[in-house]
């Protein structure tokens, strides 16, 4: 499933009540959203041409000699998020390749650094190979461990640690999957008012922070964006406190948003509490969070989730690995590789957005678009 500190902040554009008009179907010098009003949209992408991206699936593979062992972030197996992802792909890993045996290891919120390089220890001393470390905060631990352990082959999600050759980056171009995010809460709002909240306030959450910004922007100009991340930098319960989620969440939609995608871990669960409460629509991160039975009743306000593959980068990893060939992963999982995306679970992403998201998808694979991974404030 990524942190950052408290700040609500208004950005750009004024919206301009006069430029939103009556609802005509979502074309693309009309507006969107209902018969309330909605975005003054910009004109469509041109049509995507066929598939842009690559699979190797249904590929033969055994792992039945693996010891996979997996160093969770806090919150762990049940996050409804980051961490569930991770847990999806070694699912997947155990039962195509039928890996051998699994152990799963949580982090706790703040814990000291020497408690994370116990984990990997532990995992390494007890044979687990590979071993993946589900986080950036996993990296200090991993220069200090992984040499210890030269035979063994870790990876690292969202992260990298230079000069440790038996450690695999995993790492993903979020951005460009907030990009799809931020054009679906343009054509998806009202109010031409949208919220973005993240977890804890550090460069990989603002990159989701960033492709949302321009991804919005980019389907409507107009569009007015909050901006709120729970905790600074250093304090990781910013991906763990649904309290704070809702709070935030509460905030921006007293101050007009109507559509509110998080960065935030299990603080999105606030988030999705209190967008049912008022009966404004959600997009979650990094699992199809529509799908999580720890949201469960908050479903119906989620209109989508930007799809981080986590469990296509832990399923590849453990493929590779089964394969001794770590050099068939891509160096960044992006839209080219099905590495981020969006979910259409719940039917609220009809065939005419979809069209739209299909050809901005192509335009970012192509590099027409290029897409920040830092937010302009």
């Amino acid at each position: 499933m990524r942190g950052i500190a408290v700040a609500a902040i208004a950005l750009t554009s004024v919206l301009s009540m006069a430029a939103c008009a009556k609802d005509n179907g979502g074309t693309s010098t009309g507006t969107t959203g209902g018969a309330s009003g909605g975005c003054k949209l910009a004109d469509k992408p041109p049509a995507a041409a066929g598939n842009t991206t690559s699979s190797s699936a249904g590929e033969k593979v055994d792992g039945s000699a693996l010891k996979v062992g997996l160093a969770y972030d806090i919150g762990g197996r049940g996050d409804a998020s980051f961490n569930d992802s991770a847990a999806a792909g070694l699912d997947k890993a155990k039962a195509d390749f039928g890996v051998a045996e699994v152990k799963e290891l949580t982090a706790a919120p703040n814990e000291a650094e020497d408690a994370k390089q116990t984990r990997l220890r532990q995992l390494a001393t007890e044979g687990y190979n590979p071993i993946i470390g589900v986080g950036f905060a996993y990296a200090e631990s991993l220069k200090v461990v992984a040499p210890e352990f030269p035979g063994t082959k870790f990876a690292i999600v969202d992260g990298a640690v230079e000069g440790a050759a038996n450690v695999t980056p995993l790492v993903f171009a979020e951005e460009q999957g907030s990009f799809l995010a931020g054009v679906i809460a343009a054509y998806q709002s009202k109010t031409c008012h949208v919220g973005f909240i993240g977890g804890v306030k550090i460069p990989l959450i603002q990159k989701f922070d960033a492709g949302f910004e321009q991804g919005a922007k980019a389907a409507a100009p107009e569009v007015k964006i909050e901006k709120k991340y729970l905790t600074p930098a250093g304090d990781f319960t910013g991906f763990q406190d649904p309290t704070k989620g809702q709070e935030a969440a509460k905030g921006q939609i007293e101050a007009g948003t109507d559509v509110l995608y998080h960065a935030a871990g299990a603080s999105g669960k606030g988030v999705f509490s209190a967008a049912k409460t008022a009966n404004v629509k959600a997009i979650g991160v990094d699992s199809d969070q529509y799908n999580q039975s720890t949201v469960a009743e908050s479903k119906d306000v989620i209109i989508s989730s930007m799809l981080k593959r986590v469990d296509v980068a832990v399923y590849d990893f453990v493929k590779a690995v089964a394969k001794n060939d770590l050099g068939s992963l891509p160096k960044v999982f992006d839209l080219k590789v099905d590495g981020v995306g969006y979910a259409t679970s719940g039917g609220k992403i009809d065939d005419n957005l979809k069209a739209v998201l299909d050809g901005y998808k192509a335009q970012i694979i192509e590099g027409k678009i290029k897409v920040s991974d830092k937010p302009t404030s």
